[in-house]
């Protein structure tokens, strides 16, 4: 990979949303192992119930392999274009951009950085259970280092947001004519991705205590979400019906739909929690209800943002033509989002209520969509890959 160097005055910290994008996809291309291999003992497809399956030497093993091997390929794209971000970065922060950038809105498009350092755990987290045989033995070891590794990006992103907020706060200057668009909710996506990950030991550990400390902080970091989220839509709507939403940002109203997923997936994960330690059982009918209703959400959410897009012909504009724009990059996590919680719907909604059978004709007629929207966005990541990164 030939990258881009250098940019200085060019850099923004929304390109960080490349490496972002990367892991999603890596984490997404792992749902179908996660979903479709029986791993009757443990929350997740390991590489005990992944290997014997390559071993037989059918179609369904070569399936696999290949699976893993875009896991691998998004995984290295994921660190390869965080660690040319963290250089492109330490040489922005000397330029005069940047000292306007923490004077202005702008100054939130640093939650990016603790957004991705959440995403690359999760990544670390799915390489380690699919390829590292017997990891799981020892998993309740590295749940505490998990809890500490998602605590000190949450940390991160407090500090970032809480600077921002105190310099409104003591100063004013917010320009609201400059917030036609949903970009404030960048903190909120970072702090729903500590969310979730802090949820996964909260759910996964069978002791207490480490099981009651990732969801205490899960659920903090849940509400703060959602407390930000309100603020956020709040002041976006004035800013849109007052001046209109800016064309440039316009892909930031599909945001929603990674918060949703984020968000969705930290509550099942809660749920299951205590399932495991506080003896409450969550009903299949309830998640049912849960999945059915957030993907309804994103799906609202989706069919409103592409409406206002074409109108404004984004796509046009931003994805097919020479015009190049670092927000276009916040169109890959909405694909990845909306792919990942469909396959909860499908696995929790749907085949736990028994109206689906795996592997039959209608689950493959329901899981078409899916797959359709996932192509779409690896197709969508490279081209703004090649438009944007690389030389």
């Amino acid at each position: 990979m030939n990258l881009k160097s250098n940019l200085k005055e060019d850099y923004s910290p929304l390109y960080f949303l490349s490496s972002l994008g990367a892991g999603g996809l890596s984490v997404a291309i792992y749902m179908y192992l996660m979903f479709m291999i029986e791993h009757p003992k443990v929350p997740l497809a390991t590489a005990e119930y992944i290997f014997p399956l390559i071993k037989e030497g059918n179609f369904v093993s070569v399936l696999i392999v290949l699976n893993i091997l875009l896991v691998l390929m998004f995984s290295f794209i994921h660190f390869k274009l965080l660690i040319w971000n963290f250089k492109e970065y330490k040489i922005f922060k000397t330029s005069e951009k940047f000292k306007k950038l923490k004077t202005s809105n702008e100054e939130v498009t640093l939650m990016a950085i603790p957004l991705t350092l959440a995403m690359s755990i999760n990544v670390c987290f799915v390489l380690g259970a699919a390829l590292i045989p017997e990891l799981w033995g020892v998993v309740e070891y590295l749940f505490p280092f998990a809890i500490v590794a998602f605590l000190a990006v949450g940390i991160y992103g407090l500090n970032i947001y809480g600077n921002f907020l105190t310099r409104l706060v003591i100063s004013g200057g917010f320009e609201f004519e400059k917030n036609s668009n949903f970009s404030q909710m960048l903190a909120v996506f970072a702090f729903s991705m500590v969310s979730v990950g802090l949820a996964a030991p909260g759910a996964m550990s069978h002791y207490i205590g480490i099981s009651a400390f990732g969801l205490f902080f899960s659920l903090f970091f849940m509400v703060l979400s959602i407390v930000l989220l309100f603020k956020s839509m709040f002041l976006a709507f004035k800013s849109m019906y007052r001046y209109g939403i800016l064309p440039e940002s316009a892909a930031s109203l599909w945001m929603l739909i990674p918060i949703a997923t984020l968000l969705g997936i930290a509550l099942i994960r809660v749920s299951f929690g205590l399932v495991h330690n506080f003896e409450q059982e969550p009903s299949s009918s309830f998640l049912f209800m849960l999945t059915a209703g957030i993907l309804s959400f994103q799906i609202v959410i989706g069919m409103f943002g592409y409406k206002v897009m074409k109108t404004l012909n984004y796509f046009k504009d931003y994805l097919h033509s020479d015009v190049k724009s670092a927000a276009a990059l916040g169109l890959v996590c909405p694909g990845v989002a909306i792919f990942v919680f469909g396959m909860f719907f499908i696995f929790f909604g749907l085949l736990s209520n028994e109206v689906l059978e795996i592997f039959s004709v209608r689950y493959f007629i329901v899981l078409a969509p899916l797959v359709f929207i996932q192509l779409k966005t690896i197709q969508v990541f490279f081209k703004l890959f090649k438009k944007l990164l690389l030389k």
